[in-house]
């Protein structure tokens, strides 16, 4: 599956997107996954009410499942201007 990270994110994790085989059921147990990949995941994933999840490009609770997702996208929340 292809994990996206967009704006101060991608800053944080270094790269635009990671290509990664899980056996995570949600988007909490994926997060946990990365968390624990190094130091810059565990930064970037510190506090999730700053996050926003799209799966398959349709905006998710990080609790949805990811049975037969091919993309999560992770991104701040949007504000208006």
């Amino acid at each position: 599956m292809d994990v996206l990270y967009f704006a101060w994110l991608r800053e944080r994790i270094g790269a635009p997107k990671d290509r990664i085989e899980t056996e995570a059921a949600t988007v909490n147990e994926l997060v946990e996954e990365l968390r624990a990949r190094e130091e810059r995941y565990a930064l970037a994933f510190a506090d999730l009410s700053a996050l926003r999840v799209a799966l398959d490009q349709e905006l998710a609770d990080f609790d949805a499942p990811l049975a037969g997702v091919r993309e999560v996208a992770f991104f701040p929340p949007m504000t208006g201007g």
